[in-house]
């Protein structure tokens, strides 16, 4: 399903990231030295969040909330309350090189349709402890929250905070029998190991060094890489309901896997938008409305 109401708007072509050019000379000459080498430095960058600089809106986007800590694997984590009074409980779980913050539009939407909103800053984010993130170490931070927060109602989880709370998977609701009424997946991947393979495109590391990198997930958690896609494990995820919005244009994570992880995950309400690119999706007016309507 198309939200109909946005309009299809230009889309800039990519840019590459300041440096790209140096850091592809710099893995090329590391991996014809030693692909352990290569890999090292290349999981390094690969875990390691940049803390980029604070926006104008987000200070006022948290200037309501209530900040509290909660324990986590790597120290203690930022998080937020909207609305302490309202009447469920939605938990937003942002994504990569993201904060609490970003969610500061979507918070006041639901804080006026009543819910009580809470969001934290993931490991190495935001006022966060730790400086680095992988994908178990989020589920188990978004757990910690979670197990803190009483009965949710809903989740809504943007890019990485899908796959985490998804491919985890996170628990909800345990002390309840589990289970999660709602569910919302903004821009999420669907398969973790294209995610690697995005990664090692952009910097041009060779198969080895890939290769490399999907051994030592297998060896530090017991698990493939692909254990954690959505297209494997989403089906099985314990929500009442479940939606997907994607854009047609995201650059980020390709508008093709979306429809792959619907394809696998045949109760997932799925709709497109197009123009909003990977993070104008989390503000979009029309999207909102559809969210704050899925929830109710």
């Amino acid at each position: 399903m198309k939200l109909s109401t946005l309009p299809a708007r230009p889309v800039a072509a990519p840019v590459l990231p300041p440096g790209i050019k140096l850091l592809r000379l710099k893995f090329r000459l590391l991996a014809a030295l030693s692909t352990e080498w290569a890999f090292r430095a290349a999981w390094r960058l690969f875990t390691t969040p940049r803390r980029l600089p604070e926006k104008g809106w987000e200070t006022a986007a948290l200037a309501t909330a209530r900040r509290f800590a909660v324990p986590g694997p790597t120290g203690a984590l930022a998080a937020y309350e909207w609305n302490p009074a309202g009447a469920r409980t939605v938990l937003l779980v942002h994504g990569w090189e993201h904060r609490a913050s970003f969610w500061g539009v979507l918070a006041r939407a639901l804080v006026k349709a009543g819910y009580r909103v809470v969001a934290f800053d993931a490991p190495g984010h935001g006022a966060s402890e730790g400086r680095r993130l992988t994908l178990p170490a989020y589920v188990r931070a978004t757990q910690a929250v979670a197990d803190t927060l009483g009965p949710l109602h809903a989740v809504v989880a943007h890019s990485l905070g899908g796959a985490t709370v998804v491919g985890g998977p996170v628990r909800f609701n345990t002390t309840a029998g589990g289970g999660l009424p709602r569910l919302v997946l903004l821009a999420v991947p669907a398969s973790t190991p294209a995610v690697a393979r995005r990664f090692a495109d952009l910097l041009g590391l060779p198969p080895a060094v890939l290769a490399r990198m999907s051994r030592y997930i297998h060896e530090q958690h017991g698990r493939d890489a692909e254990s954690f896609s959505l297209t494997q494990v989403g089906a099985a995820f314990p929500a009442g309901r479940a939606l997907l919005l994607h854009d047609e244009h995201d650059a980020s994570i390709p508008f093709a896997e979306a429809r792959e992880l619907a394809a696998a995950w045949p109760d997932l309400e799925f709709g497109a938008t197009s123009g909003l690119g990977h993070n104008g999706i989390m503000r979009e007016p029309a999207v909102l409305a559809r969210i704050v309507a899925f929830l109710t």
